[in-house]
C-alpha cells in the first residue's frame, strides 16, 4: 500500500521559481515590493533577478514563503463557503 505519510509543510514540493511566479502574477511586482520591500521587487523586477537574490538571502526568502503561505491559505478558505 502506498499511505506514506504527507508532509505537513506547506510549501513541500513547490519550488522558489513557482513561488515568485504566481505572486508576482496575483499581486504584480509593485504590490509584491510593497508587501516585501526588497530591492528586486522594486527596481526593474524580473523572477530571474528575483530568484538570485532571494537564494542568497535567508530572510527576505522567508518573508516571501510566508506571505505565498498566507495568500495559499486565504484563498483556500474562501473557496470553502458555509451554507
Amino acid at each position: 500500500m502506498s499511505d506514506a505519510p504527507r508532509s505537513r509543510d506547506p510549501l513541500h514540493g513547490i519550488t522558489l521559481e513557482r513561488i515568485v511566479t504566481e505572486l508576482a502574477d496575483h499581486f504584480g511586482w509593485e504590490e509584491l515590493a510593497y508587501r516585501v520591500p526588497v530591492r528586486c521587487f522594486q527596481f526593474d523586477p524580473s523572477v530571474k533577478s528575483s530568484l538570485t537574490f532571494l537564494r542568497k538571502t535567508p530572510w527576505a526568502r522567508s518573508k516571501v514563503e510566508a506571505l505565498y503561505v498566507d495568500w495559499k491559505k486565504s484563498t483556500s478558505s474562501a473557496k470553502v463557503s458555509p451554507s
